[in-house]
């Protein structure tokens, strides 16, 4: 079987991968999207497929409920480290915003929601790591540390919580974080992305691997893996080492690939004196065989008509924040997705109910059928191109009257386009967003009043992947008052192609 690298293009960074049941079964990060923690499973390690979340949501609190100008923008979940041990899974991951760390654990990786305990404290950038059958995690930036997990994983015993070792600091901009942990033969390794400054080596993001023989002792620190394949000097790392066989042996790490977002490697890896070598010559390849047979799975990325018996997501959707239960419905109007305005809004980054889905480079197209005659004055609801540096295209309602509307938040403001156009049919209205990231990263609006013919509409965005939000770009399906509550829109045929 043929790999081709990238091996998923688009944002699924922060992997962890384990084997369980006879699958390969990766967790990511998607941060204060609900559900969240994503599992996905493979048979072959290229084709990946989304088959449950770890939690429903965080917590019930203006945080993530969007009030009182609070959000979970830039937080939440993410670098999520996951074990099978004595038949029982478990996930672990830092929310910033919450203050605490939060070990999640369930008999069926496959069931979405699993049960919890709270740690107080913050336990940087977690891995599970399993030492004379003890768990620990190791966790941190720079100075790492390491604390003994209670049998049960109930909690930490904190009185074990201690320095392993710091980091270099000298001509380093971001010290070692992100850990994942491996026993091999007699050998703990801990495995780090650093970022050396510009003149330090290559000036990129870089793998780097720290082995020891006991947790008492000294570690020793190579470069593991450090090129960017071609790609604007972005170093593909963080990540993990996966041991198939003896003989098959793979790491997969992840690269900042501009707007949309940060994307999966799969690179071949070999052992040499007992040190992890990864890629072709230390570079990362554009295509290679692996010795299995492909097994495909259902895409990460998929159009939705709508038409839904219940009210249940498919995988691929995450609502922004937590969702009102009472705002969203396939079923009040079948064959469409219902969003009702329940709380007030300003902009698509305080609207509740936005619909998410991820992008896929180099280029994703969507395109969704509203009927937006249930709008009260104030409203306004279409699509949106989703990150902190957004655009949006739809229809508002203002005295009587419906206007289309584009927006785009930059830095520093909110501009807007707003149409004289009159005389189409609010009942059938379409409106389309292009995405290309491969041509300096732009978003295009369209809007359609028959659905064939497609009118480019306000200026086409700059995409720009920023850490205020800090996730790729996704397609957005919205609805808010700015005024009134009580407005519907309904929304169906939601088609995304490359």
């Amino acid at each position: 079987m043929k790999v081709t690298n990238p091996l998923l293009k688009m944002d699924m960074p922060d992997m962890d991968v384990i084997k369980a049941n006879g699958f390969y079964y990766m967790v990511s990060t998607t941060m204060f999207f609900c559900p969240g923690g994503p599992i996905l499973r493979s048979k072959d390690l290229k084709n990946w497929e989304i088959v449950s979340y770890i939690f429903d949501k965080i917590e019930d609190n203006d945080i993530y409920e969007l009030k009182n100008g609070k959000n979970a923008y830039g937080a939440c979940q993410w670098a999520t480290t996951l074990c099978y041990h004595r038949g029982i899974f478990f996930s672990c991951f830092v929310c910033n915003d919450m203050k605490k760390t939060y070990i999640y654990y369930s008999d069926d990786i496959e069931k979405s929601f699993w049960d919890r305990y709270e740690l107080n404290g913050i336990y940087h950038d977690p891995s599970f790591l399993f030492w004379d059958n003890k768990p620990y995690l190791v966790y941190g930036n720079g100075d790492i540390h390491i604390v003994r997990i209670l049998d049960d994983f109930s909690g930490v015993d904190e009185t074990s919580d201690r320095l392993l070792f710091a980091t270099d600091k000298a001509g380093i901009m971001l010290r070692c974080e992100g850990c994942r942990a491996y026993v091999r033969k007699k050998y703990i390794y801990l495995c780090f992305i650093e970022w050396p400054e510009i003149g330090n080596g290559n000036g990129r993001r870089r793998e780097v691997c720290y082995r020891g023989t006991s947790l008492d002792g000294d570690f020793e620190r190579h470069i593991i893996f450090d090129d960017d394949m071609g790609y604007k000097n972005c170093g593909i790392a963080q990540g993990v080492l996966i041991d198939v066989d003896e003989k098959n042996c793979y790491s997969m790490f992840f690269q900042d690939h501009g707007a949309v977002g940060r994307i999966p490697y799969l690179l071949p890896m070999t052992w040499e004196n007992d040190w992890p070598v990864i890629g072709q010559d230390g570079k990362a390849p554009e295509e290679f065989d692996i010795p299995m047979r492909e097994v495909f799975t259902n895409p990460l990325v998929t159009s939705d008509s709508f038409n839904h018996s219940s009210d249940r997501l498919l995988l691929q959707f995450q609502w922004n924040h937590n969702p009102i239960k009472e705002g969203w419905s396939f079923t009040d109007r079948p064959g469409y997705l219902r969003l009702k305005n329940m709380q007030l809004a300003s902009s698509i980054m305080d609207a509740r109910n936005t619909l998410t889905e991820r992008t896929v480079t180099p280029k994703s197209v969507f395109t969704i059928e509203g009927d937006f005659s249930g709008m009260r004055g104030g409203d306004y609801a279409g699509l949106a191109a989703f990150m902190g540096k957004y655009g949006t295209i739809g229809l508002t309602k203002s005295n009587g009257e419906f206007y289309i509307v584009s927006t785009q938040k930059d830095k520093t403001e909110i501009r807007q386009n707003v149409s004289e156009i009159q005389g189409f049919n609010c009942n059938h209205f379409w409106i389309r967003i292009v995405f290309d990231f491969e041509n300096e990263d732009k978003a295009y609006f369209y809007y359609s009043a028959d659905g064939t013919d497609f009118i480019e509409f306000g200026e086409p965005l700059d995409m720009e992947f920023t850490l205020d939000v800090f996730v790729g770009y996704r397609i957005g399906v919205f609805s808010y008052g700015t005024k009134n509550l009580g407005g519907v829109v309904d929304f169906r045929n939601l088609n995304f192609s490359e």
